[in-house]
Parts: structure tokens; C-alpha cells; sequence
């Protein structure tokens, strides 16, 4: 059994880059995503501002080297694990024992929509291509084929703990010695669906989101996706790894379908199980990348859970929503991306557009990008629908 699990590499792509060095250039630049819709076909186009990827599926194609009718979120998936692969340094991917865990939430469900309108006026008019690939596990399936992984393949949906959830999953595989390598993380794509259920829960704001500001109104959706490269201790010897998943903790607690307690109590576990299993105290945090996603209830619950685990001594936070909007089964993965570099980077980032402290809260987020700082340990934490709510720790050694 590997009792270390490491972090040898990332890969993202998000409305804020197509790649890992383009996003962290938005961040020092603070220039967030959110702008009015251009690729996704919404009667809510001029209402609601997102964060979609800068690229049509004709461009993500030629990118992820797919065909183009393949789903978008397939395309994103296909761009971020190749990065993260490429970024590890391991070379020959056929050499190793392998696995993917990816996480998603809508699957093809963007090719899917499409479908319906021509079938149902004509019922010889639909494309079945468009629909083969909705269910969320086709999408995990055509990306490891066209990575060539054959050793474990696995998709999560646990909302927008998805991506997390995959890198606990990922350790585990590799702790156990099913495998030596997974690369681990998360993938959407936006789509009507999501957008419509999100306007029915009332949930969206209409101008671009404030994470842990008093004025907060909402979240802005986004889509991308994000994979680190997790590798066991005898694989890490010969890399010069990022970092180290040091700790990892998932609960629940079984509030509401899509809310989060109002005391906080599955985010207070989940942060608290990580830091368990890391053997670490509160203090010895430096930054956490916050689930922070703009609504009233999760900042509220999120804050209260942090205020009662770390109080007096807050480590710095904020939340790369502000930036990259709410992904989604993408989040998790991209956050984890971003958390596991702060800590080889000593980076903290901005939270975009905070400027009224939370009246019910005694710490307020970064607000400028910054690098070099001593990072030893950084928290990553993503808090899903239903109560699923999950926190990794990143650690230098």
C-alpha cells in the first residue's frame, strides 16, 4: 500500500483560459469570465451573465483532436487531462497502470438538446449521434479511450462535489495499489437545463457574482474542466511532484435537496475530516479555496462552519468562483488544480468584486492575487446539492 498519494501535475481549461497558464494570467490581470452568453442558445441570453469557455466546439475539436459532433463537455475533459498528463512529466502513458475518475453532472446533455427539437417536428429528422453519448459516464469513457487508459475507469456525480470526490477516489485506488496513476477531476459543460433549473431554484444573479459579499444576490454559472495527476510514493521518487493530498473527507448532512444547513454542519465535518486525516490543526491552514459560490445560504453555512473550526486565527481564503463561476461537476477538479499550484506557487487569489463585509461573519476573503507566500498546507473545499459536502488539504511535504 502507498501510504503517500501525490500530486504530479494539472490540467485546465475554464471561462477564464484554455489552459492552466492562461487562467492564472486572469487572475493577476483580474479579468473574471462572466460575460453575456455567446455559445449556449438560451432564451436567458441577455439576462443572465456566465462563464462560458472562450471557444466554439469547432475550435475545442481541433483541440482536444475529436470529432466535433462529440459532446462539449467531452471536449473540455479531452483538453484538461491532456494538460494535466502532459504536465506531469510521466511520459509514455501505455507504461503504467492507470486509471480516470472524472466527474460530470450533465454528461451529453448539450448534444441532447439539440436532438429533440428536429425529432420531435420530424421524427426521422433527429441525429442519433447527438444522443448516444448522453448519459454521464459515456463522456468518462470516450476520453480515457481516446487517452488509451484501460486500467480503471470511473465517473462520479455527487453535484458539485464531483470533482473532489474523484481525487479521494483516485487516492484510494492508489493507496490500495489497484493502480499507479490516476488522473483525477471533473468536467460540464453548459447547457439550457442546468441554467433553467438553477433560474427555478431562484439562485442566479443577474450581474456578475459577489462570493461572501453582504450584497450577494446569486451565482453565475460556468463550465471547464480541471484533473490533477495523482501518483503513488515509489512513482513520486522519480518526479518532482507538486504537492501532496495530505487529507480528504466527504459527509452529509441531510438537510435539503439543495441547500446547505443553515449551522453548517456537512461543511464543518467535511473540513474537519480532512484535517483529521491529515494529522493537521486549523491553524496550520494557510489558505483555503472556499466553495463560495455567491448565494445567501452557501456563504452564510460555509462561513459559519469556518468561523467555528478555525476561530481565532483565520487562515487567508476566497473564492476562484468569482472568477471562473460555478462549474459544477467541473469545480471540484478545477479548484483542486488551483489549490495544489498555491501550494508549489505559495499563491492566494483574488476574490473578485468583495467590497461589504458579511454582518454575520468575522473574516472577509482576499481580494488581489498574490504569489510566494510559505503555503505548507492549502484546503480545497466543494459542497454539493443534497448535502454532499467534501474538503481536501494540499500539503508541500
Amino acid at each position: 500500500m502507498s501510504e503517500k498519494v501525490w500530486i504530479a501535475g494539472g490540467g485546465v481549461i475554464s471561462g477564464i483560459g484554455l489552459d492552466l497558464k492562461a487562467c492564472l494570467q486572469s487572475f493577476r490581470d483580474m479579468q473574471p469570465g462572466m460575460a453575456a452568453m455567446q455559445y449556449l442558445s438560451s432564451a436567458h441570453r441577455g439576462t443572465f451573465p456566465v462563464a462560458e469557455v472562450k471557444a466554439d466546439n469547432a475550435t475545442l475539436a481541433d483541440m482536444a483532436r475529436m470529432p466535433e459532433q462529440i459532446s462539449r463537455t467531452a471536449l473540455l475533459s479531452m483538453i484538461a487531462a491532456r494538460e494535466a498528463w502532459q504536465s506531469s512529466g510521466l511520459g509514455d502513458i501505455s507504461r503504467y497502470r492507470v486509471g480516470f475518475v472524472s466527474g460530470n453532472t450533465v454528461g451529453g446533455m448539450d448534444k441532447t438538446e439539440d436532438f429533440f427539437p428536429e425529432f420531435l417536428a420530424n421524427p426521422r429528422g433527429g441525429r442519433l449521434h447527438q444522443v448516444v453519448h448522453h448519459e454521464c459516464g459515456s463522456i468518462t469513457e470516450l476520453v480515457a479511450d481516446m487517452l488509451g487508459i484501460r486500467h480503471h475507469v470511473s465517473t462520479i456525480s455527487t453535484a458539485c462535489s464531483s470533482g473532489a470526490n474523484a481525487l479521494m477516489y483516485g487516492s484510494r485506488l492508489i493507496r490500495n495499489n489497484m493502480v499507479d496513476v490516476v488522473i483525477a477531476g471533473g468536467t460540464d459543460a453548459l447547457t439550457r437545463f442546468t441554467l433553467n433549473g438553477f433560474n427555478t431554484l431562484m439562485i442566479l444573479d443577474q450581474q456578475p457574482c459577489r462570493p461572501f459579499d453582504d450584497t450577494r444576490t446569486g451565482l453565475n454559472l460556468g463550465e471547464g474542466a480541471g484533473y490533477v495527476v495523482l501518483v503513488s510514493d515509489s512513482l513520486a521518487a522519480q518526479l518532482q511532484p507538486w504537492c501532496r493530498l495530505s487529507g480528504f473527507a466527504n459527509a452529509n448532512d441531510a438537510y435539503h435537496q439543495t441547500a446547505s444547513s443553515p449551522d453548517g454542519t456537512g461543511n464543518y465535518l467535511a473540513m474537519k475530516g480532512a484535517l483529521d486525516m491529515s494529522g493537521l490543526q486549523p491553524q496550520q491552514i494557510g489558505y483555503i479555496n472556499l466553495h463560495g459560490t455567491g448565494t445567501q445560504n452557501n456563504d452564510v453555512s460555509e462561513g459559519i462552519a469556518i468561523n467555528r473550526l478555525f476561530a481565532p486565527h483565520f487562515p487567508a481564503m476566497s473564492s476562484t468562483k468569482s472568477f471562473t463561476g460555478h462549474t459544477l461537476g467541473a469545480s471540484g477538479g478545477i479548484e483542486a488544480v488551483f489549490s495544489a499550484l498555491a501550494v508549489k506557487e505559495g499563491i492566494i487569489y483574488p476574490n473578485a468584486r468583495f467590497e461589504h463585509q458579511m454582518k454575520e461573519l468575522p473574516f472577509a476573503p482576499a481580494t488581489s492575487y498574490s504569489a510566494g507566500h510559505d503555503l505548507q498546507h492549502v484546503m480545497s473545499n466543494s459542497f454539493g446539492f443534497g448535502g454532499n459536502c467534501s474538503s481536501l488539504i494540499f500539503s508541500r511535504a
